[in-house]
C-alpha cells in the first residue's frame, strides 16, 4: 500500500472504499496520552470525513482510570459531558496490520465559537499543532524523533488483575542490554514489532535490550514533528496490541521498581527551512553548533522546567529522577553526555540535533514535544545566549545548579504561574492541566500503600 502521506483525501476515501470489511477504526488522545477510540460503520465515515463525528468530552474530563475530575471547567459534571466534534486527519490514514487491516485514522477536537470553527485548546494534538503553527511563523520546520525505553511482562490484564498490582513477571530474568541472547528468546515478539509497526506507518529505527529484566529500548525514524507525535502514540498502543498476541504486556510506566533503571521517552529535535538542518554550522562552537541552536538549547535550559508537568505528568514520573540511574535530575547540558538533561549531539550537517533526556516513558508524546518545542522557541524567539556551561562526566560543572522538582504537585503549581507556558499553551489548557496534575495528587494523597503497610503496620 502507498504511505499515507503519497495520496490526496480522494484517494484516501477511495482507499477506504475498497477495504475488506464496513468498519473503520478512529483514535483521539486523552490528556495522559491515552488513545480513545471506537470503530464506525464505513458509511458513517464518509459523512464523518466531511463534518467530523461527535465524541463525548469526557475524554478530557476523566483521568487514566475513568474517574470524573471534580475540579475541572471546560469539561466535567457540570457540563454534562455532551459530545464535542473530532475532526478526521484523513492525513493520518493508515491500516492496521494485526486488526485485519482495518482502515486507522486519528482526529482533532474543534469547538464552535461565535459560529466559527477552532481547535478545542485542551486536545493535546491541537496543543501541539498550535505550537508548530507558531514555528512555521518564524520559518523553522520541527523535526523530531522519539525513543522509548520500555518494561515488558509476561501478564494479561487477567493475571495482573487478579496479582492485584504485585510482582508482575518480566519475559527475561537479570541485566542485560544490548543483548543478542535475549532478543533471541523472544524473536517472533521483536519481528513482529519491527514489521508490523513498519507497516503501521511506524518506522522503527532500531530496537534493542536495555539495562533490566525484560525492558527494551525502541528509536522511532526522524520526521516532522507532528507525525512524529502520531508514530509515537500510536507505537505504545501498538506495542501492548501486538504483546498480547505472545502473552506480553509492555509498561510504559517511569519506574515499576525502585531497584532498576527508569523508563525513558527521549525526544531528539533539530530546525530546518524545509532544505538544511539550521542547528548546524562547520564554524559553529563544539563541533557544528550554530547560533540558532544555542539559543533553542538556551531556551531549554532556561524555562524547560516551567513546562515539567508535560514531561512528568504522573505520580511516578518523579520516582525516575534519582541520582545515579540513568534519568537527569538537573536542566544541565552537554555534547555528547547521556548523563545531562539537553545532550548535544553535533557533527554531521544531517545528524546535529539536540536530544532532550528528561522525559520518561509515560509522557503524552503530544503535550511532550509541545514542552520541549515551545521552550526551544521561545530562546529564539528571546535570542537567548547560551550562557550555562556544558557539563562534564557525572554533572561536573553542574554542581551549583538547583535539583529539579521531586512531586508532581510542585511543578504543577510552576508550570500554573508560568507565564511562559501560557503564552505558548493559551490559558485554557494551563488552567485544565494543572487541574488534572492537581487531581492526579490528590488521587495519591488519599491512597494507602505497600510501602506504608510494610513499614507502619505491625511496628507503629
Amino acid at each position: 500500500m502507498a504511505t499515507n502521506k503519497s495520496l490526496n483525501d480522494a484517494q484516501i476515501i477511495q482507499a477506504v472504499r475498497a477495504s475488506p470489511g464496513n468498519r473503520v477504526k478512529v483514535a483521539v488522545s486523552d490528556i495522559d496520552g491515552i488513545l480513545r477510540g471506537k470503530y464506525i460503520h464505513k458509511e458513517k465515515f464518509y459523512s464523518a470525513a466531511e463534518s467530523g463525528f461527535g465524541f463525548c468530552d469526557v475524554v478530557f474530563g476523566w483521568d487514566s482510570s475513568d474517574v470524573c475530575y471534580d475540579n475541572t471547567k471546560i469539561t466535567g459534571w457540570h457540563k454534562g459531558f455532551p459530545d464535542a466534534v473530532a475532526r478526521i486527519d484523513l492525513s493520518t490514514f493508515r491500516t492496521v496490520p494485526w486488526d485485519d487491516h482495518v482502515p486507522f485514522f486519528l482526529g482533532n477536537f474543534i469547538r464552535t465559537v461565535d459560529s466559527k470553527e477552532e481547535p478545542l485548546p485542551i486536545c493535546p494534538r491541537q496543543v501541539l499543532k498550535k505550537v508548530l503553527q507558531r514555528a512555521e511563523t518564524l520559518g523553522f520546520t520541527v523535526m523530531t524523533g522519539m525513543e522509548f525505553e520500555w518494561f515488558n511482562f509476561a501478564e494479561s490484564p487477567h493475571s495482573w488483575a487478579e496479582k492485584k498490582g504485585q510482582a508482575p513477571e518480566p519475559i527475561t530474568p537479570g541485566m542485560f542490554g544490548y543483548s543478542l541472547l535475549r532478543m533471541n528468546e523472544n524473536r517472533e515478539f521483536f519481528k513482529a514489532l519491527m514489521e508490523e509497526m513498519a507497516a503501521f506507518h511506524v518506522p522503527i529505527e532500531g530496537l534493542h535490550t536495555e539495562t533490566g529484566p525484560g525492558v527494551y529500548e525502541a528509536a522511532i525514524l526522524f520526521s516532522e514533528a507532528l507525525e512524529q507525535a502520531d508514530r509515537s502514540i500510536l507505537f505504545k498502543t501498538g506495542a501492548k496490541e501486538i504483546g498480547s498476541r505472545f502473552g506480553i504486556m509492555p509498561s510504559f510506566m517511569a519506574k515499576w521498581n525502585q531497584h532498576y533503571p527508569g523508563c525513558s521517552g527521549h525526544v531528539h529535535q533539530s530546525l530546518s527551512d524545509g532544505k538544511r538542518n539550521l542547528f548546524y554550522d562547520p564554524k559553529g562552537s563544539h563541533s557544528g553548533m550554530s547560533k540558532l541552536f544555542e539559543s533553542y538549547l538556551a531556551g531549554q535550559v532556561a524555562c524547560m522546567m516551567e513546562m515539567a508537568p508535560m514531561i512528568w505528568p504522573t505520580i511516578n514520573s518523579y520516582k525516575r529522577l534519582v541520582d545515579g540511574f540513568w534519568a537527569p535530575v538537573k536542566p544541565t547540558w552537554g555534547v555528547d553526555n547521556r548523563t545531562a538533561s539537553f545532550r548535544v549531539i553535533a557533527g554531521s550537517p544531517k545528524a546535529t540535533r539536540l536530544e532532550t533526556r528528561c522525559p520518561g516513558a509515560d509522557v503524552n508524546p503530544y503535550l511532550a514535544m509541545a514542552a520541549v518545542i515551545a521552550a526551544g522557541l521561545h530562546g529564539v524567539e528571546k535570542k537567548l545566549k547560551l550562557t550555562a556551561k556544558p557539563i562534564h562526566g557525572t554533572n561536573q560543572g553542574g554542581e551549583n545548579i538547583p535539583r529539579a522538582p521531586r512531586t508532581l504537585i510542585e511543578t504543577t503549581r510552576i508550570f500554573e504561574q508560568s507565564a511562559i507556558a501560557r503564552d505558548w499553551f493559551g490559558d485554557e489548557f494551563v488552567d485544565h492541566f494543572a487541574a488534572t496534575r492537581d487531581w492526579e495528587w490528590r488521587q495519591w494523597l488519599d491512597g494507602v500503600t505497600d510501602w506504608e503497610l510494610k513499614r507502619y503496620f505491625e511496628i507503629i
